[in-house]
């Protein structure tokens, strides 16, 4: 990597700037203003991003975040839950158990992270992985769609399939997504936002056209237009930009992973990385999830408002709507904010958004002549925004915790430990469900796990402590860890790639 320069500026009656930056040269112009500036903005942020990176890791952004999990995602979503209620019949807490058992392919990402790095497959380290995962996920949701009475077993896992075809994908677009963060430091909350991004407008019109295709065309009906996601993830690994590597020996596949796991645990074992990755892991798992006894009560139509299956879509994509303004926030006012200040906020707010829930739940909008149509939205839109402005942090906290040469493989361990707390979290939620005797027909106490809920999300306040004040352009890392004998190794082994990945963005 080529060292960096400063070039003198230069002024002009265009009141242009040359800047030397990685020995590029780039021209920055006074911003535009008005309407044609605010239009132009998103424009140019992209361009910025894909000049630096390369076209085909923004098009794998908007592919795998945008397409196959926010779209596809969103729509998949909807589809499930009705799938489950209708079609397998199972009760509310049986669902968020089977919905926590189809999440095991996440919570094995070190696995898929590991392969990515040490194992090319054809001289290719990333683009095979896409391949596999666009294959599993165009068979998992043929089955479910074409089969006639799939059995509960063969269900689970045909859907546990497709999740780790969307396991693999995202591990590996997670690992280009560190790898471009080392490259690019300056660009590691851009590269974040950009990748929330896809994924809350995907997710919004995911969910806004989900109700009306399970609607239209039942919900085995929709995986199998859920083909098509995947196949544009098939696509992804065909068009990525990626060096080939000749000549690599296979022979050294179990030392690079010995090397690897060296250097994984060296980093965990350091204060500066256990600790936010232990708060990360609590805060999940506390914040119990009790969606499906919602969801069961939302459509139930004696207890509940009885919401028709295009409401419930368009109420998750106000959520989606949310969760893009909590992308946006946080890019444009939040992104430069030490992370522990910032938790502590987001933090507050999800837990007081959790009080939209009882309020419904007691019909409580109804005394002041709110409806429930306009009520919901407005409380989905709230509780996603702020969980996405807590996530945010934690995600460019995850990314400043990545070793060289092992990024994938130590993004895919942070991001495989939110899952096993979003695991805890969903099993958790299930089984308070089922002990407090929510079932298909009777939410008595749905009150009283709304209110448990709640309170259990103000419990990660007091472990902020595990969290460090430092903001997102600060290094967390001990230089020691930077420059490990592992890594290093690995590093030196890498040098092909990362001149190849440098020179592509000049």
């Amino acid at each position: 990597m080529m060292e960096e320069e400063e070039s003198p500026i230069v002024k002009g009656k265009a009141q242009e700037e040359c800047l030397a930056v990685n020995g590029k040269v780039y021209e920055e112009t006074e911003p535009k203003k008005g309407l044609c500036g605010l239009l132009s903005e998103p424009r140019d942020w992209f361009r910025m991003i894909a000049k630096d990176t390369h076209w085909s890791f923004v098009f794998g952004v908007v592919v795998v975040y945008g397409i196959s999990q926010g779209l596809g995602g969103g729509i998949g979503k909807v589809a499930s839950d009705y799938y489950w209620k209708d079609v397998q019949k199972v009760e509310p807490s049986e669902s968020q158990i089977y919905s926590g058992i189809t999440s095991v392919p996440w919570m094995v990402k070190p696995l898929w992270g590991l392969l990515t790095d040490v194992i090319p497959i054809f001289g290719y380290r990333r683009r095979p992985y896409f391949i596999i995962a666009g294959i599993l996920g165009v068979f998992s949701m043929l089955l479910v769609s074409l089969h006639e009475q799939l059995h509960i077993v063969f269900a689970l896992l045909s859907f546990t399939a497709g999740s780790a075809g969307a396991a693999i994908a995202d591990v590996t677009l997670d690992a280009c997504a560190a790898q471009n963060s080392i490259i690019h430091p300056s660009l590691a909350a851009d590269i974040q936002s950009l990748c929330g991004l896809c994924s809350s407008i995907g997710a919004l019109l995911g969910f806004s056209i989900s109700g009306f295709l399970v609607h239209l065309i039942g919900p085995k009906g929709v995986f199998g237009v859920l083909c098509i996601p995947a196949s544009l993830v098939f696509l992804v690994g065909m068009v990525l930009d990626e060096p080939h590597i000749p000549s690599f020996s296979y022979t050294q596949v179990y030392r690079k992973l010995v090397d690897a796991n060296k250097s994984m645990f060296t980093t965990l074992r350091c204060g500066a990385v256990w600790r936010p990755c232990l708060y990360m892991y609590l805060s999940l798992a506390l914040s119990l999830n009790i969606h499906e006894g919602m969801f069961y009560w939302y459509t139930d139509p004696k207890a509940g408002p009885a919401f028709s299956e295009e409401n419930v879509g368009f109420i998750f994509s106000f959520g989606s709507v949310g969760s893009l303004l909590g992308v946006l926030l946080y890019q444009k006012v939040f992104k430069d904010y030490e992370f522990r200040g910032l938790l502590f906020w987001t933090q507050l707010l999800y837990a007081l958004s959790g009080m939209l829930d009882l309020i419904l739940l007691l019909r409580l909008n109804l005394a002041f002549g709110i409806p429930d149509d306009f009520f919901v939205v407005i409380d989905e839109g709230v509780s996603q925004m702020t969980g996405r402005l807590k996530w945010m942090p934690l995600l460019v906290l995850s990314t400043k915790l990545c070793p060289p040469g092992i990024e994938g493989t130590f993004f895919a361990l942070l991001m495989s430990i939110d899952n096993v707390g979003i695991f805890t979290s969903t099993w958790g939620g299930g089984f308070l469900l089922h002990f407090l005797k929510v079932t298909r027909l009777n939410f008595d106490n749905l009150w009283l796990a709304i209110l448990i809920r709640n309170i259990m999300r103000l419990s990660p306040l007091i472990l902020l402590f595990l969290v460090p004040k430092s903001d997102p352009s600060s290094p967390i890392l001990p230089i020691e860890l930077l420059k490990t004998k592992e890594s290093v190794k690995m590093q030196d082994e890498e040098n092909i790639e990362l001149v190849s990945l440098v020179r592509s963005t000049q």
